[in-house]
């Protein structure tokens, strides 16, 4: 029973000195979305008509549940060879919604550095 106590007494002393040290850096919380790695929330659809937003998370949609179906095929899948065929599959599915998605990061770059260069002149 006192190990007990010691150990609490031990864990209630820690805790404000931890509490202290997350409140002494406020970039953490204070820190916009954007610089925190994410993208710009939901600012990213602002410019889409609500059926163009409809379209886009359908499009999400369906490659989310293409990824899990091949996720589940793989699991379940007993014969190596088939295992790999279906790893790789996924791997291309991959690829190609990364290469999408870096493509549409490239022209939003472009609509921007245009952007900046107008107001420039």
């Amino acid at each position: 029973m006192k190990h007990l106590y010691k150990s609490t007494a031990v864990l209630l002393l820690l805790l404000p000195i931890s509490m202290m040290s997350s409140a002494a850096d406020p970039k953490k919380t204070d820190m916009p979305m954007k610089e925190m790695g994410m993208h710009q929330g939901m600012g990213m659809m602002s410019g889409m008509t609500e059926e163009q937003k409809n379209e886009h998370m359908r499009s999400m949609q369906e490659h989310m549940l293409q990824m899990h179906d091949l996720s589940n095929q793989i699991l379940s899948e007993k014969d190596a060879a088939k295992k790999e065929t279906l790893k790789n599959q996924q791997l291309e599915l991959m690829k190609a919604h990364h290469a999408q998605m870096m493509e549409h990061r490239q022209q939003k770059m472009e609509q921007h550095q245009q952007k900046k260069q107008e107001l420039k002149k």
